[in-house]
């Protein structure tokens, strides 16, 4: 999936999308967002997920790993942090992808944040809040994925014997 060329006005490795999220929103981003999960950044090529930005409003999301779009792209980085997010400005509203995501979905579904979620609402004159289903469809596409939920528990498991080494305590082998 090609982009075009643009401004990078936010670059950096943060613990949640929530920030970013707010800075399209409070700049009126035109362009795109490349959000980098926590899988990808250890090297696993597992692929980000491009988000677009009308005005600061999303208006389109697609993993360039999966090549899933909507609620199923979301699920796709729906884990926790840290990511690697590069808020792009493009020329003008004519490069912008739309499709078909509700404004609010990144903010509730990948952030948990219902004030990032009213507030991307207002800005998209979409008075109504996505149908729970449509959460719910998100959330189902995320536990239907084995290898994603397989490759979180060996993260998990990494993690906790690490830690277990750090605090001295004896670490049991597999």
């Amino acid at each position: 999936m090609s982009r075009p060329d643009g401004q990078a006005r936010f670059d950096r490795v943060v613990m949640d999308v929530g920030e970013p999220l707010w800075e399209a929103l409070e700049t009126e981003l035109v362009g795109y967002g490349e959000i980098q999960p926590q899988a990808g950044l250890f090297g696993d090529g597992a692929g980000r997920c491009v988000l677009w930005f009308d005005e600061g409003v999303p208006v389109s999301v697609r993993h360039t790993g999966t090549g899933r779009s909507g609620s199923e792209a979301l699920a796709d980085i729906a884990e926790t942090g840290p990511y690697r997010v590069r808020l792009v400005e493009t020329a003008d509203v004519e490069t912008v992808q739309h499709g078909e995501i509700p404004p609010a979905a990144p903010a509730k579904r990948v952030v948990g944040d219902a004030d990032l979620a009213d507030r991307t609402r207002e800005a998209a004159d979409d008075p109504e809040p996505a149908e729970p289903d449509a959460e719910l469809d998100a959330v189902e596409a995320f536990l239907a994925d084995d290898e994603k939920i397989e490759a979180i528990q060996k993260r998990a498991a990494m993690e906790a014997r690490k830690r277990a080494e750090e605090w001295g305590f004896d670490v049991a082998e597999e």
